[in-house]
């Protein structure tokens, strides 16, 4: 969940294409479990948001959109989509993943894939930043995912302070294991301690489904109310834990935070239909 510097400093607490990797690897890469392969099928048609928004009586004004409409092999999203920042090189929260975009990211049919897998025993992993470092102090942000159902791997859309100060909150929606069901989750604002931070809302609400599904998931951060939706329907709600600072938007997938066990064979996708971001 956390950003790297906070991740290094203090541990703290990922599209599907229908191709595997091993189709599309760079030279010298593993070949991926045939049982494990993706196995989604094109998105079902619901077209990305083109417009302003009118929502709980004001109006967002889209900033960014993309329905990753450009064919995209594994190695190649760097230079394929310059705009879009990348975590690379370095370890995720729990220390077990490595971000290694380069051999996680592809994009075919208009879906970015993440295929999370093992190489030489290293967990590799990814994650994006959609608009850069844009600085957002209220934001919405959809997003139209699924996910497979696999062991060791999770995800999260996370809005994060931009200074990487960790004390001045964080935003989780959805998060999941894959293909379990998301929860929201906002971290209290001023509230750190060596224990980590305090997060709201204080009784825990989930997604009425699990993300092994199509499925839209919207944070939409107002002033002193942070809110959750999943296909449009509202899931829960916080006024305690809504930040007051410039955060950034990440697409996160990594091993999972729960203490489980991520098998060598295991190969997980986080499929990405699109991403839309207003202010």
């Amino acid at each position: 969940m956390r950003s790297p510097s906070v991740v290094v400093a203090a541990l703290s607490i990922a599209l599907v294409a229908a191709t595997s990797l091993a189709a599309g690897a760079p030279a010298g890469a593993a070949a991926l479990p045939a049982s494990s392969r993706a196995t989604a099928t094109v998105p079902d048609g619901r077209a990305i948001p083109k417009t302003n928004v009118v929502s709980n009586g004001r109006t967002w004004k889209q900033t960014f959109r993309t329905g990753f409409d450009s064919y995209v092999p594994v190695g190649k999203f760097a230079s394929k989509y310059p705009k879009i920042g990348l975590y690379d090189g370095f370890k995720d929260t729990t220390g077990k993943g490595k971000y290694a975009p380069s051999k996680v990211l592809s994009v075919k049919d208009g879906v970015l894939d993440f295929a999370l897998h093992t190489e030489k025993g290293q967990p590799l992993v990814a994650a994006i930043m959609p608009d850069g470092y844009a600085l957002h102090t209220t934001g919405r942000v959809s997003i139209r995912y699924k996910t497979t159902k696999t062991q060791g791997y999770k995800f999260s859309t996370i809005l994060w302070p931009s200074s990487d100060d960790w004390n001045e909150g964080e935003i989780d929606w959805p998060e999941a294991d894959l293909g379990a069901r998301p929860r929201p989750a906002s971290a209290v604002p001023g509230s750190w301690s060596p224990l980590g931070m305090r997060f709201e809302p204080g009784k825990e609400a989930f997604a009425p489904t699990d993300s092994t599904g199509w499925h839209v998931a919207t944070t939409e951060w107002d002033k002193g109310i942070v809110r959750f939706y999943w296909d449009g329907k509202l899931v829960s709600s916080t006024t305690k834990a809504v930040p007051k600072t410039a955060f950034r938007v990440t697409l996160q997938a990594e091993t999972t935070t729960n203490g489980g066990k991520i098998p060598a064979s295991a190969v997980g996708h986080v499929s990405i239909d699109w991403v839309a971001i207003w202010n």
